[in-house]
């Protein structure tokens, strides 16, 4: 991608200038102005007048002023390096969803809407979607229960839950623990990896954050040392196994509460799959065709752990265990593939894959992507002060425009976040941070959205380099960004990835099969010597015993050794992904209360994975099946998708049924490309997401793709 000339956005980014003082602040004065716009419309408006333009207008015109600071002011909690910030951000989140669960209880606000919806009217297709959700979340949230006890009740859950997921949250965020080795236990562990680990004594501290972890599991000869790692990593906070049973009761009881025969029933049933049975079916017959693959894979990774452990003279105890897995699974790849991960990352150091990445999206979407430096950033601050428009030194920024062909206008602002630091998201997600809509006047609103990630921090000898699996996990989260950018909404909340959870993974999903694209991947790569004197001695150094010089780009015979390996144990992959779907399930389902009270979750979540992987834990050393509160750690069943894990399979059977259907042949078809963009990216979640993928597709989405994909068809 050729450095783009800067080019005066038409709107400024958001200013990350917050105190903890000013967030608090801030937080109330934005509310306390949003309860008086709801007042007024209750005070001038009667049922009989009730109307969408002077009951929800008003509401959503607020609703969209709102979210261009309530994001940022939310956001702090999971990037700032103040604890007083991230504190102070947590206790606006806290007003925020206290103030949120106030108002969507309010009965004279909910009379007004029914009477709205009642009347009738011609309204735009957006419109009306806006009027018809906001009149069931109101039922969804408690008005149809009697005033009274009941309905008391169902708020101090509402609010309960709010509390648990935030304190979950930061449980997580905050996590600083690890455990020391010596360099003999860490025997395998490629030393730029342990060049980044603290030392003491002799000693390295090894965290549990994504750079740390992975390489150890991956590399470490260690059994003992893996299994340390995975056993801690699964008790790293075990302070939230209390929060986690606890919102199990409370959503429990609130379902139960509104008539629900579950909390998966309540939830799913506004959702594509509609019914809890029909992801349970899914769910389970997907088990099914993958049981006996991951028996099988099983067997031929345990005939290459026995020949691995004889070979230094080591007992083989006929086990497969949990932290087995990522070793051996990279060891087939090298023995049997001939594939070496950590040199196929010399072909992806991290910002130049970025810049490629970003050339594909301009290509297939016709957009243009300019890094804003240096005095340019001072340029387009509303202060003046290029600092003030981001919240670390390291972040980067991004203004995006359609090219030419598209017109030419201002898109949005990108951000890039990609280091480990104290305190900040421990994985890979996008965050919005200002949505896109059309304000009051007329004008649109320009959409501002960041990608927080973790990756390996770049050394002196080193680039930041990416593995292959990390070049897809950016690729997914870069293609919610770009969901984020591109969405074309009237109203902020169905702008980008504001859909139904078992859609929103489909877009970035099928993005990730560039990362399988012969093409693409040349595209992407370059090889780090490549990229400065420096690196080029670095490199030369570190291989004195190899004249050649290595291809500008990844070469051929990687490629093909690499796409061989696309599918490398998928079974045990996908069970692993049904055991998360599973247990979001089975806690989410029990037929009684008293179910869920006799619940032992930490028990039953190791049984699961057990039972449904088949690969052994501490369990099969005579530990029983509470050795470990995996839960706990999982923060997506307490950060919008619980009930609703399994949309991060049953989303790839649409991302699959749209790359095999459209894309496959031509991946960089531009004309699709910007179809694709126009008719599912721009669209959010503004209509049906159903109705989304017929007008893509031509059609009703179906499986075959996805079954053919995964060897079982």
């Amino acid at each position: 991608m050729a450095p783009q000339k800067f080019r005066q956005p038409p709107q400024a980014p958001p200013l990350f200038t917050g105190t903890p003082e000013s967030v608090v602040k801030d937080t109330k004065e934005l509310l306390a102005k949003s309860k008086k716009i709801i007042d007024d419309v209750v005070a001038q408006t009667s049922e009989k007048d009730a109307s969408f333009k002077n009951v929800l207008l008003p509401m959503a015109y607020d609703e969209n002023d709102q979210t261009l600071s309530a994001h940022v002011l939310g956001f702090y909690q999971s990037v700032s390096t103040d604890q007083a910030l991230r504190d102070a951000s947590t206790e606006a989140e806290k007003l925020m969803d206290e103030y949120s669960i106030e108002a969507s209880m309010r009965e004279d606000v909910y009379k007004l809407v029914d009477s709205a919806l009642k009347r009738k009217e011609e309204l735009d297709p957006e419109s009306q979607r806006l009027l018809e959700k906001e009149h069931k979340s109101y039922i969804r949230n408690g008005l149809n229960l009697p005033a009274g006890p009941k309905r008391d009740r169902f708020k101090e859950i509402k609010l309960r839950l709010s509390q648990l997921s935030i304190e979950f949250s930061k449980n997580l965020n905050e996590e600083n623990g690890g455990i020391w080795f010596t360099k003999e236990e860490l025997a395998g562990v490629p030393e730029d990896v342990l060049e980044t680990l603290k030392q003491e004594d002799g000693r390295y501290w090894l965290t549990f954050k994504y750079p740390d972890l992975f390489p150890t599991l991956k590399y470490a000869t260690n059994t003992e040392t893996r299994r340390k790692v995975f056993v801690a990593n699964e008790n790293k906070v075990n302070q939230n196994v209390p929060l986690f049973r606890e919102a199990m009761l409370l959503r429990d009881e609130m379902a139960r509460l509104l008539g629900y025969p579950t909390y998966a029933e309540f939830v799913i049933e506004d959702k594509m799959m509609k019914s809890a049975k029909k992801v349970d079916d899914f769910l389970a017959g997907l088990r099914g065709r993958l049981a006996d693959g991951g028996l099988d894979e099983i067997k031929t990774l345990k005939a290459l752990k026995k020949k691995d452990v004889e070979s230094r003279s080591e007992k083989f105890d006929d086990r497969y265990f949990l932290w087995d897995h990522r070793y051996y699974d990279r060891l087939m790849q090298e023995q049997d593939y001939q594939l070496d991960q950590n040199l196929i990352s010399e072909w992806f150091p991290l910002q130049s894959t970025i810049l490629g990445m970003l050339k594909i999206f301009e290509e297939l979407f016709g957009l243009v992507f300019v890094e804003v430096t240096g005095k340019d950033r001072d340029t387009i601050s509303p202060t003046g002060k290029g600092d003030d428009i981001v919240w670390h030194e390291e972040t980067q920024i991004f203004s995006v425009w359609d090219d030419e062909g598209e017109g030419g206008g201002f898109v949005g602002y990108l951000y890039l976040d990609l280091f480990p630091r104290q305190g900040k998201y421990g994985h890979a997600a996008n965050f919005n941070l200002q949505p896109g809509f059309i304000t009051q006047n007329g004008t649109r609103r320009y959409p501002a959205t960041a990608l927080v990630c973790n990756f390996s921090k770049p050394t002196p000898k080193k680039p930041s380099l990416l593995k292959h699996d990390e070049v897809t996990t950016l690729f997914h989260e870069l293609g919610h960004g770009i969901h984020d950018l591109v969405s074309r909404t009237t109203y902020s909340r169905f702008h980008g990835t504001s859909t139904v959870r078992d859609f929103v993974e489909a877009p970035s999903q099928m993005l990730e099969n560039w990362c399988w694209t012969p093409s693409q991947l040349k595209a992407l790569s370059r090889h780090y010597s490549t990229l400065s004197e420096d690196y080029n001695k670095a490199w030369q150094s570190s291989n004195s015993t190899n004249s050649d010089k290595p291809s500008e780009t990844l070469p051929d015979d990687l490629i093909e050794k690499l796409l061989k390996t696309k599918n490398l144990n998928g079974a045990l992959f996908n069970l692993r992904q049904l055991h998360f779907g599973i247990f979001d399930m089975t806690v989410h389902e029990p037929e009684s209360h008293k179910e869920v009270e006799e619940l032992k979750i930490s028990e039953l979540y190791n049984h699961l994975r057990n039972d449904i992987s088949k690969l052994d834990g501490p369990e099969a050393l005579g530990e029983g099946d509470n050795w470990g509160n995996g839960q706990a750690t999982f923060g997506h069943l307490m950060g919008g998708y619980q009930a609703g894990y399994y949309g991060y399979l049953s989303s790839q059977v649409y991302s699959t049924d749209m790359f095999y259907t459209v894309f496959k042949k031509d991946p960089m078809n531009q004309k699709e490309g910007r179809r694709y963009r126009h008719t599912v990216l721009e669209k959010g979640g503004s209509q049906d997401e159903m109705q989304t993928l017929i007008d893509f597709l031509g059609r009703e989405p179906n499986s075959k793709a996805f079954y053919k994909e995964l060897g079982l068809d």
